[in-house]
């Protein structure tokens, strides 16, 4: 808890900037417009896309497996993600120095705890794979149940490390510690985030490595391709669609981890601040690639999408035509009832 000897007690976000030497415009510049005017209708895009993937994985039967509700978690994490970018929006730039310390300290935990979140179930899916190709099944035997519970534990381990730097690991008391990218976050914490990111990277491609070289050599026998449900999808097609969604996750998270380990070691040479945005940028993209990797990869979840965007369209034309029906129909029934009693209509 800091106290009146914490260096930064009591002071606000401009405080640790000023020490670190990380700028805050008071003012509103043209990439600041940019951002705001660009990243809105980004986030809104995310949110609305991966929430159509949650959909279609609930109502769409034959996804109703343990490694589509895992892929369906992802969408949710990605979903969680396009909220904190939305909310990092508008607190970035000129607005950055209204925020206090809790405040910076939330935006900041909504953004790990997503990150941690689609880790985390990237390393769940991994091994998922690796148990199905392994016994020959399409599917894994895990009950819903047991799925349930790891989700909720995914979600547990999020929250965990999105919170603790509120819970101490920060440069509050220390300023001397502060990182340059993150000004309130201790350099020590930003190595130990970094290489534990990195480290889960290099886990789940070395299990996807081990999973290729293994598939390569059954081939031979075209024993996974007969390998399939009743839908066609087979071994090898989802393990490509699962391998693409891990690849695109490491190429769009790895700069940005790089930025921060190199910030956390104390790198002066390396001009961190130099590529912070465009880092950030590309991690934000990556919560809008899943779901079109979906729709080019997967024909069923294709054509969920298509028929849920056919029910809203044809939902949203029904309640147009339901006003100029009612006045149709109330228009028929003046014409009939002039015509059977056109005395009593005249008095009317």
């Amino acid at each position: 808890m800091p106290s009146e000897e914490c260096e930064g007690f009591m002071q606000n976000v401009s405080f640790f900037y000023s020490q670190t030497n990380k700028t805050i415009s008071e003012q509103w510049k043209s990439i600041d417009f940019v951002v705001v005017g660009l990243g809105i209708p980004v986030c809104i895009l995310i949110i609305l896309a991966n929430l159509m993937v949650m959909v279609a994985i609930i109502v769409n039967r034959r996804f109703h497996f343990p490694v589509y509700y895992l892929l369906g978690n992802m969408a949710a994490a990605d979903l969680f993600a396009g909220i904190s970018y939305f909310n990092l929006i508008f607190h970035t730039g000129p607005w950055t120095i209204t925020l206090s310390q809790q405040q910076w300290f939330v935006r900041g935990a909504l953004i790990e705890m997503s990150l941690t979140a689609s880790v985390v179930n990237l390393l769940a899916v991994a091994l998922e794979r690796h148990q199905t190709i392994f016994t020959m099944q399409l599917h894994s035997t895990m009950s819903n149940r047991r799925v349930l519970l790891l989700i909720v534990a995914i979600w547990a381990v999020a929250i965990i490390m999105g919170l603790v730097p509120t819970m101490g690991w920060n440069c509050v008391c220390q300023t001397s510690l502060c990182s340059t990218v993150a000004p309130l976050y201790s350099r020590s914490f930003l190595v130990f985030w970094a290489l534990l990111n990195l480290l889960t990277f290099s886990i789940m491609v070395a299990i996807y490595t081990r999973i290729f070289v293994y598939v390569r050599r059954k081939s031979q026998n075209m024993v996974l391709c007969t390998v399939q449900d009743k839908n066609g999808d087979t071994l090898v097609s989802l393990m490509k669609t699962v391998s693409m969604i891990l690849g695109a996750f490491v190429i769009c998270w790895t700069p940005g981890l790089v930025i921060l380990l190199l910030d956390g070691l104390n790198c002066t040479q390396c001009q961190v601040l130099k590529y912070e945005k465009y880092c950030l940028v590309l991690a934000e993209c990556n919560s809008l690639v899943n779901p079109i990797i979906y729709s080019c990869r997967d024909k069923e979840m294709r054509g969920t999408f298509k028929r849920i965007l056919c029910f809203l369209c044809r939902r949203g034309r029904d309640q147009d035509e339901e006003p100029s029906n009612v006045k149709n129909d109330t228009l028929k029934r003046e014409h009939l009832l002039k015509e059977t009693c056109p005395e009593n209509f005249n008095t009317l």
